[in-house]
């Protein structure tokens, strides 16, 4: 199952609410360590779609030179 950057998105703010929310600082630090790394999956997430586009669009774009009328 491939998550989404929403999902990933939306699970680093549930945890940034909670450090917010927190008294204890280990449990608010840990809260910030979940924060980042749900954080840090999105941007990799958003960094393999781009990835793709990109690599779409090239290909589109050779395909579409090697078509053309020399």
């Amino acid at each position: 199952m491939a998550l989404s950057y929403e999902f990933l998105m939306e699970r680093a703010e549930q945890a940034a609410q909670e450090a917010a929310c927190c008294v204890l600082e280990n449990v608010r630090e840990r809260a910030l360590r979940s924060e980042k790394a749900w954080r840090s999956m999105a941007d990799q997430v958003l960094e393999v779609a781009r990835g793709r586009e990109l690599a779409q669009q090239e290909k589109l774009a050779a395909a579409q030179w090697q078509g053309a009328p020399q």
